[in-house]
């Protein structure tokens, strides 16, 4: 069976198997957002200390949608996936094609010094000063330090985004998140309510950011090698607060299989994850049993060497190769590989 795009009884079971409650997080985020624009119910501390927590997880949640539409395999629809990633990332102030042609090289290239997305950790031209630095960085200020990762691909004078149609959707895509945000600001100036931008976006949206670097970094931080099922973490939640978060993240904590078979759905991911160990009883898959115990085990490489890859002790790879090219399209491929 492929996995390069779903089947009608994959589709359905997608559907079937908790698709529309996955996506309660986009409503989700909105509510919590008015809560803390309306002080409702009442204008109280703990109450907006609560909404801002609440609100924080799904702006979380919405970067694993996001991540979703980058793979078009979000709804049955790809049109309705672009759609919805550029409005996303037009929020985060990514840009929905940056983000998908980093992502796309992230798997094709997984921990090598071209895997764009894991810059600087990858990039064994980066000290390790630099990125115990950066990383930090990364952590705090991650709704900042998102956009610069991203944008590197195609502000970067050896860009690999060279089709001049590419780079007109990505210049089209960034004067649309100038223009949006534009105005927002514009109409917070004329009003005098940056207080209640704080507020109600950038404070969640801070956080957000936060939770999104921890989980990039617990997933990669440290990982030398560059196959997909050895070279990241894999989370199988056995307690029902893991499930419950790997559930409303798409199951994107089942990293591992995610990796190798980026196109099967996000309710197989698990089953795929038991065939690989079932299969292969000798090897030693990096799968935790919840996501405290592999954030334990990424913690002493965010202190003493914040690196992946090359950077994490690996031999240079032979060469840079798509290991994954079957999972997206042939022009994207050509282009990659030029």
């Amino acid at each position: 069976m492929s996995t390069t795009a779903f089947t009608a009884d994959e589709q359905q079971a997608i559907e079937e198997k908790g698709f529309l409650l996955r996506m309660v997080c986009l409503p989700a985020a909105v509510v919590g957002i008015c809560g803390l624009a309306w002080h409702w119910p009442v204008d109280a501390l703990p109450v907006r200390v609560v909404w801002t927590c609440f609100t924080a997880y799904f702006l979380f949640c919405w970067t694993s949608c996001f991540h979703e539409t980058a793979h078009q395999t979000l709804t049955r629809w790809r049109w309705l996936d672009i759609a919805l990633g550029r409005v996303l990332g037009t929020l985060m102030y990514v840009p929905y094609t940056v983000y998908r042609e980093s992502h796309i090289r992230h798997h094709a290239y997984l921990n090598r010094p071209n895997d764009w997305e894991l810059w600087p950790y990858s990039n064994p031209n980066c000290s390790r000063a630099f990125r115990r630095v950066f990383v930090l960085f990364d952590i705090c200020f991650g709704f900042i330090a998102s956009p610069i990762i991203y944008g590197r691909i195609y502000f970067h004078r050896d860009s690999p985004l060279k089709s001049a149609a590419l780079r007109r959707t990505v210049a089209y895509e960034y004067c649309g998140i100038v223009l949006f945000w534009g105005l927002v600001f514009l109409k917070l100036a004329l009003t005098n309510t940056w207080s209640r931008y704080f507020e109600v976006w950038l404070i969640p949206h801070m956080i957000a950011g936060v939770f999104q670097t921890m989980r990039k970094l617990t997933e990669h931080l440290g990982m030398a090698s560059y196959d997909p099922m050895l070279g990241t973490r894999t989370v199988v939640g056995k307690n029902w607060l893991t499930r419950l978060g790997s559930f409303m993240n798409f199951d994107i904590f089942i990293h591992g299989p995610h990796h190798r078979h980026p196109r099967l759905a996000q309710n197989l991911l698990k089953g795929k994850m038991d065939q690989y160990l079932a299969e292969n009883p000798g090897t030693n898959y990096p799968v935790y049993p919840s996501y405290l115990r592999a954030t334990t085990a990424m913690l002493p490489f965010l202190f003493t060497n914040p690196g992946i890859g090359m950077n994490a002790g690996a031999a240079p790879p032979d060469e840079a190769r798509v290991s994954d090219a079957t999972y997206f399209p042939a022009d994207v491929t050509r282009e990659i590989h030029q």
